[in-house]
């Protein structure tokens, strides 16, 4: 089962510059909660971002590039054979970006959880796929903030 997990602001605002908008360090402990122990999929230029390769967690990354230091790191050349393989499975996956991978994985997705940040950022270069809120059912799980921005963290399940 693939599950979608972002940041995103009221306009669906991911990313600026090749990193995330907002520091949340509460919701970076939410993100590691949910992911840890998993699998984490994600693409090439977000893996590229993290600081080191998450701990606990299996790294699956789309791309059709060489990855240096790829140790431990399975590399996904065809989605659909990945999708084909997976989507079926018990076990949560989780989608951890970027933009063009959550667009590729949001029909396959049955459950996402959406850091909603109470903020707009008016140069952000990269963003969260529209999709059609009345086809899932949303739950917010609790609010939270961190220097001064507000954010809910929210759990929408595909109807």
């Amino acid at each position: 089962m693939f599950t979608i997990i972002a940041v995103i602001g009221k306009n669906l605002e991911l990313g600026k510059n090749g990193s995330l908008i907002w520091h949340l360090p509460n919701d970076l402990k939410f993100f590691k909660e949910k992911t840890t122990g998993h699998k984490v999929f994600m693409g090439r230029n977000t893996y590229l971002s993290l600081p080191k390769k998450l701990p606990n967690r299996e790294h699956f990354v789309l791309t059709d590039c060489q990855i240096e230091d790829s140790d431990g790191i399975v590399i996904i050349t065809d989605l659909d054979e990945f999708v084909k393989k997976y989507k079926d499975v018990e076990e949560e996956i989780f989608v951890i970006g970027g933009a063009m991978v959550y667009s590729e994985m949001l029909p396959y997705s049955q459950k996402m959880y959406l850091t909603e940040v109470d903020m707009c950022c008016n140069d952000a270069s990269v963003y969260f796929p529209k999709f059609d809120k009345e086809k899932y059912i949303r739950k917010e799980l609790y609010s939270n903030e961190d220097y001064g921005i507000k954010y809910k963290h929210v759990e929408y399940i595909k109807k």
